[in-house]
This record gives C-alpha cells, sequence and structure tokens, in this order.
C-alpha cells in the first residue's frame, strides 16, 4: 500500500447516539468547562497577583493550571459542538492536531505531577536545603523539562499514525483523535505501531504512577518525625496532591497500558483525564489550601474597595 491518504475527512461516533441523551451531555460539558475555565484562570491569577509564585509549590501549582486549560480545550470544545452537530466530522490536518495536543498537554502533566512532587518531598524531608535546591531558576528549568519530555512522546505517538495509510471506513469510535482508534482505521498492518504506542505512553503512565507513589510513601513515612502542625499542614498539601495522581493517572493507565485494542468503556474513561481532571484541580487545591483561599480573598477585597473607591 501507499503512504497517500484517501481519507480526508474523519466522523465521530461521539458519546451516544441517542439524541436526548446528547442534549443533557451539551448541557453538563459546557458547564463543566465553563467551570475549568475559570477555575484555573482563578488559580493563575491568584499565585501571579498574590505574589505566591515565588514559592516553587504554587509556581508550578499555575503551570499545572496553564496544562488543563490547554488539555480541556484540546477536545471539549469540540465535543460540545459535536453533541448539538448532525454529523460529528473532523478533517485529517485537524484529526492529527487534537491528537498532538491531547498527547503533548497530557504528558506534560504527567512529567509535572512528578516535579510536584519532588518539590514536596525536599519541602518536607530537606526543609532547611528547600530554597538552596528548589530556586527560581531550577524551578524554570524543571518546567522547560516538562514540556520538552511531552514534545519528545508526542513526536513518537504523531510519527506513528502520519505514516498510517486510511482507505476504509472513517468512523473514529471516539469523542476525539487518539491513536488506539485511528490505528484500527488503518489498511495495513499496525501491530508494530501498538507495540510501539503501548511501550511509549503505557510505560510513561505506568512508570510515572509508580515513581509517584513511592515519592509520596517516602515523605508520608518521614511525616513521624515532624511536629503535629507540621504534619497536618503537610498531610493537607500531599492529600490534594495524591488525589490528583489517582484520578488522573487511573484513566491513563486503563487506556495506555494495554495492546492495540480498544474497549466501549474507553470513551467514558478518556472523559476523566482529558475534561473531569482540569476541573477537580483547582477544586481540590484551593478548598484544601489555606494560603490560596487567603490570596483569593485579598484580591477579592481589593477589587471591592477598588471599586467603591471609584463611585
Amino acid at each position: 500500500m501507499g503512504r497517500g491518504i484517501n481519507i480526508t475527512i474523519f466522523i465521530f461516533l461521539g458519546l451516544s447516539q441517542n439524541r436526548e441523551v446528547e442534549e443533557v451531555c451539551f448541557l453538563f460539558f459546557s458547564l463543566l468547562y465553563t467551570l475549568t475555565l475559570l477555575g484555573n484562570l482563578l488559580i493563575i491569577l491568584t499565585v501571579y497577583l498574590g505574589n505566591l509564585y515565588k514559592s516553587p509549590m504554587y509556581f508550578f501549582l499555575s503551570f499545572l493550571s496553564i496544562v488543563d486549560i490547554c488539555l480541556s480545550s484540546a477536545t471539549a470544545p469540540k465535543l460540545i459542538v459535536d453533541l448539538v452537530a448532525e454529523t460529528k466530522t473532523i478533517s485529517y490536518p485537524e484529526c492529527m492536531a487534537q491528537l498532538f495536543a491531547v498527547h503533548f498537554f497530557g504528558c506534560t502533566e504527567v512529567f509535572l505531577l512528578i516535579v510536584m512532587a519532588y518539590d514536596r518531598y525536599v519541602a518536607i524531608c530537606k526543609p532547611l536545603h528547600y530554597m538552596t535546591i528548589m530556586y527560581q531558576e531550577r524551578c524554570c528549568k524543571l518546567i522547560l523539562g516538562t514540556w520538552i519530555g511531552g514534545f519528545i512522546h508526542t513526536l513518537i505517538q504523531l510519527s506513528l499514525v502520519i505514516q498510517l495509510h486510511f482507505c476504509g471506513t472513517n468512523e473514529i469510535d471516539h469523542y476525539f483523535c487518539d491513536v488506539h482508534p485511528l490505528l484500527k482505521l488503518a489498511c495495513k498492518d499496525t501491530f508494530v505501531a501498538g507495540v510501539v504506542e503501548t511501550a511509549n505512553s503505557g510505560t510513561i503512565a505506568l512508570g510515572s504512577f509508580v515513581i509517584l507513589l513511592i515519592s509520596y510513601t517516602v515523605i508520608l513515612v518521614s511525616l513521624r518525625k515532624q511536629s503535629a502542625e507540621g504534619r497536618r499542614k503537610a498531610l493537607s498539601t500531599c492529600g490534594a496532591h495524591i488525589a490528583v495522581v489517582i484520578i488522573f493517572f487511573g484513566p491513563c493507565t486503563f487506556m495506555y497500558m494495554r495492546p492495540d485494542t480498544t474497549f466501549a468503556a474507553d470513551k467514558m474513561v478518556a472523559v476523566f483525564y482529558t475534561i473531569v481532571t482540569p476541573i477537580l484541580n483547582p477544586l481540590i487545591y484551593t478548598l484544601r489550601n489555606t494560603e490560596v483561599k487567603n490570596a483569593v480573598k485579598k484580591i477579592l477585597t481589593k477589587k471591592i474597595s477598588w471599586e467603591v473607591g471609584v463611585k
């Protein structure tokens, strides 16, 4: 088979073919996406307007919010539009761009969560050396490393798909372009591509999950040496991180730590790490973090005072 592409338009089957279900989903995901944007934008503004970015933890948190906005925006707007559209179509270039965005921002978030775990490890286990280890330049290099790691991973994923020849059905049993559903549409044998995809994404998902579990286990064990107040603060922060890790990595591991096969539940599982997790992050971090809540109150108080002064 040649490498030319006969199919230039793909059709998503979406989450459901039931019109009433789609209308309910439209309202639900529209609300969810709006809250995702507002919640994460609030965290970004709070970190920078409240001068919290000088602390490595909040510096990383602001970047997590940026990545969450981008990850959610890679799938949610298209899903929302498709829920009220007669035909759920996407062009080949748009499909490749969506695949790139989902894997780039998804993998960047994986590496960013590892960096945040390392930051908490240094803060709790080596508090006297925290600022000398996590200085601003090193934090910026760690952030850059997460973006580079995500980019390399995505190039591998994209290279598996762009070499495929699509000449049969153009229906994708999903609500966004991902590697597994696209491999099913290819005309040629995709065994090698499936193995490479599983080795790449699966290793990153499962390997990172194991690293994070070990990291937080070490941190929790070390808390025995802390004071009661120190343990309370550390547990509050680590508890938020662990919640994010479980919610994000559970679905990712299910999706990518297996051979080139797809299940009916894949679409609903994917909703968790592409749409649900980005809205949970601001909720988890703000509701359990006193400093963030206080910073938000100060910013709102200043805004109200300014508006009263203007009047």
